[in-house]
């Protein structure tokens, strides 16, 4: 049996590559777990700066295996139950690895493709992308992957596509927040360089925070707390090593030692 995912190494970058074309790399229990077990190894690599996150042949990932669909339909709702959570390991593991993320994104992305595709730090895709949060025409819900995706197109719009499971194209993707940048298909691979030669600029242990500020600061709602916790974040990060650096190199005009 084909492995459902590559881990490519390239020096700082992880690329995990989806590997069910057959398929469209629609999900199954193994996809969830080789693609989990692989970004909680990631997370504690201090060798790789950014990850990839991309699917093999004419799609990213179309979302839920058919038969893997089946067979939980015919199982109980215990069983349902588990499954559903080592989907949202995955979610929030790939949502919080302490590294910055980028979503290559081609052809079709539905139901829990859109799900990864949130989670990602960065979403480039092309224009001939489709999108679908398409749960409801068989009588489901995004539930799992729903705070990701509202955290990234907002309450509104994921109202209208959860409830209508219509499919979208790349703009409108755009356009609610989903992609960040749209780009040809035969510069897509030029677009995420840039964006990985971008973040190998920024320090590690900055980048790697990036994140965890940005949910800490979404989730305050005690503005003396949200200053204090700021405040003692940006004086930890100024002492550190690498923000002496950071400063260092910026006043003598060199790079900093991780662009070296």
């Amino acid at each position: 049996m084909t492995h459902p995912l590559l881990n490519l190494r390239d020096g700082p970058i992880a690329r995990l590559r989806l590997t069910r074309p057959e398929v469209h790399n629609a999900f199954d229990a193994m996809l969830i777990a080789a693609l989990t077990g692989a970004l909680e190894a990631l997370a504690g690599d201090d060798d790789i700066r950014v990850v990839v996150l991309e699917g093999d042949g004419a799609s990213f990932s179309a979302g839920a295996d058919l038969n893997w669909m089946r067979g939980m339909a015919a199982a109980s709702e215990a069983d349902n139950r588990d499954d559903a959570l080592a989907l949202a390991r995955l979610m929030r593991t790939l949502d919080e690895l302490p590294k910055p993320t980028i979503a290559r994104v081609h052809g079709a992305a539905f139901g829990g493709g859109v799900g990864l595709v949130a989670c990602c730090d960065i979403a480039i895709g092309t224009p001939q992308a489709k999108f679908g949060l398409t749960e409801s025409k068989l009588g489901l819900l995004p539930a799992v992957i729903s705070p990701y995706v509202i955290e990234a197109i907002g309450a509104r719009q994921a109202r209208r596509w959860f409830a209508s499971a219509e499919i979208f194209d790349a703009m409108q993707a755009l356009r609610i927040g989903l992609l960040h940048e749209v780009v040809e298909a035969d510069a897509l691979d030029a677009a995420i360089q840039r964006q990985i030669a971008l973040l190998l600029k920024a320090g590690p242990h900055a980048a790697a925070q990036a994140k965890s500020l940005v949910r800490q600061v979404a989730a305050h709602s005690d503005r003396d707390r949200h200053d204090a916790d700021n405040a003692a974040l940006i004086a930890q990060l100024r002492v550190s090593a690498e923000g002496q650096e950071g400063l260092g190199a910026f006043l003598d005009k060199r790079k900093p030692g991780w662009c070296q």
